[in-house]
C-alpha cells in the first residue's frame, strides 16, 4: 500500500514568495493585460468605426416654402437613414449659413416648388455629408421632387476622406505620453518643475514637426500654421502629463489609465474618422470632454471653420493639463523618478 508524503506548506510558501519576488511576478501581469488591451483595442475601435449609424442629424431648414413636399421629404429621410434628422429652423439662408460655419448643423434643407435643395457641408463631417448627399436623390426620386445636393463646405483636395486631421491628433496624443513614459526611463532624475518643463518642451518641438511635415513637407493639407501647431503642442503636453499623472499615482502600472483614456475611449470618440452622429451613443457624449476628442474638434474648426473657433476644446485640454500638473505636484514624493 503506497502513501503520499504531505505537502510541505512552508515550502509552498517559499516557492509563492520566490515568485512574487522575482521579476516572473510582473511579466506573468504583462501577459495578461497585454492580452487584454489588445482584445478591448480592437474591439473599440470596431465598435465605433466599423459600423457607423446615424442617431439624430442636426439640419437647418429654411423657410416654409412647400409644407407638405417638406414633410414628406424629412420623412423619406428619416427612412433612408434609419434615423431622425433634428430640424432647426431658420427664417433666412444666411442664418443657416451661420450655423453650417458654427458647426451647429450638417447640412441646409429648401423645399420649394417641387424642387429641394440639400446643401451638405462636408468639412463639418465627411461621413455624415456622404450619407445625406447620397440617401438625398432617392428619396426626392421616391416622392417626385427634383432633388440638388452640394458640398458647401468641402474638404482640402489633399484630405478628401477628411481623415488627416484625426492621424495628426492621434499622432500628438500618442507620441505625448511616449515622451513623458522616455522622460521617466531615460531621465528619472528630473525634479518636478524640470520634468514639467522638458515636457512642455518636447510638446513644443513635437507639436512643430507634426505641422510641418503635414503642411511644409506633404502638402497634405493647408494649415493656419500657428493655431494649428499650437493645438498639438497642447494636446502633446496634456497627454505627456496625464502619463505623469498616473505614474505617480500608480508607479509602474500607469500605462494601464493612460492607455485607457486616450487611446481605448479617447481616440475612437473623438469623431476624428467617424463623425460623432454616427458614433455609439456613449462614445458621442464622452469623446468631446476627453483631450483626444478635445483636439480634433479644435483643429478641425482652426483649419475649415476659422473665425468661429470656440472655447471648449481648449478648456477640456487646459483643465486636464492643470488637474494632471496639480495632482503631480501635490504627490511628487510619490513618482518614481526625481532627485
Amino acid at each position: 500500500m503506497s502513501t503520499k508524503m504531505p505537502r510541505d506548506p512552508r515550502g509552498v510558501r517559499e516557492l509563492w514568495s520566490a515568485f512574487v519576488n522575482s521579476p516572473f511576478l510582473p511579466a506573468t501581469v504583462l501577459v495578461f493585460i497585454l492580452a487584454a488591451a489588445a482584445g478591448l483595442f480592437a474591439g473599440s475601435y470596431t465598435y465605433a468605426m466599423a459600423r457607423p449609424a446615424p442617431h439624430r442629424i442636426p439640419v437647418a431648414v429654411v423657410g416654409t416654402g412647400d409644407a407638405v413636399k417638406r414633410a414628406a421629404f424629412v420623412a423619406g429621410m428619416d427612412g433612408a437613414l434609419d434615423a431622425a434628422l433634428d430640424l432647426r429652423e431658420f427664417s433666412t439662408y444666411a442664418g443657416a449659413a451661420r450655423a453650417v460655419e458654427e458647426q451647429r448643423v450638417f447640412g441646409v434643407v429648401r423645399v420649394y416648388g417641387g424642387r429641394a435643395w440639400l446643401d451638405v457641408a462636408g468639412a463639418a463631417g465627411a461621413s455624415v455629408a456622404q450619407l445625406l448627399a447620397e440617401a438625398a436623390p432617392r428619396v426626392g426620386a421616391r416622392i417626385g421632387v427634383a432633388v440638388t445636393v452640394r458640398d458647401v463646405k468641402p474638404l482640402q483636395r489633399g484630405d478628401p476622406r477628411g481623415l488627416a486631421l484625426f492621424y495628426i491628433s492621434l499622432a500628438a496624443v500618442i507620441i505625448g505620453f511616449v515622451g513623458a513614459i522616455q522622460l521617466s526611463v531615460h531621465a528619472r532624475g528630473l525634479k518636478p518643475l524640470e520634468r514639467i518643463g522638458f515636457t512642455a518642451a518636447y510638446a513644443v518641438a513635437g507639436g512643430f514637426a507634426i505641422a510641418a511635415v503635414v503642411d511644409w513637407l506633404l502638402g497634405a493639407l493647408s494649415l493656419p500654421f500657428v493655431e494649428s501647431w499650437l493645438i498639438l503642442a497642447l494636446t502633446m503636453f496634456t497627454s505627456g502629463m496625464v502619463f505623469t499623472m498616473f505614474n505617480t499615482l500608480m508607479g509602474r502600472w500607469a500605462m494601464v489609465p493612460t492607455w485607457g483614456v486616450m487611446v481605448l475611449i479617447g481616440n475612437p470618440s473623438s469623431g476624428g474618422a467617424v463623425s460623432w452622429p454616427l458614433l455609439p451613443s456613449p462614445f458621442g457624449a464622452i469623446g468631446r470632454w476627453l483631450p483626444p476628442g478635445a483636439s480634433v474638434n479644435a483643429q478641425h474648426t482652426a483649419v475649415y471653420f476659422g473665425g468661429h473657433q470656440h472655447p471648449l476644446p481648449f478648456l477640456v485640454l487646459a483643465g486636464w493639463a492643470a488637474v494632471s500638473c496639480a495632482v503631480f505636484w501635490t504627490w511628487r514624493h510619490r513618482h518614481p523618478g526625481g532627485r
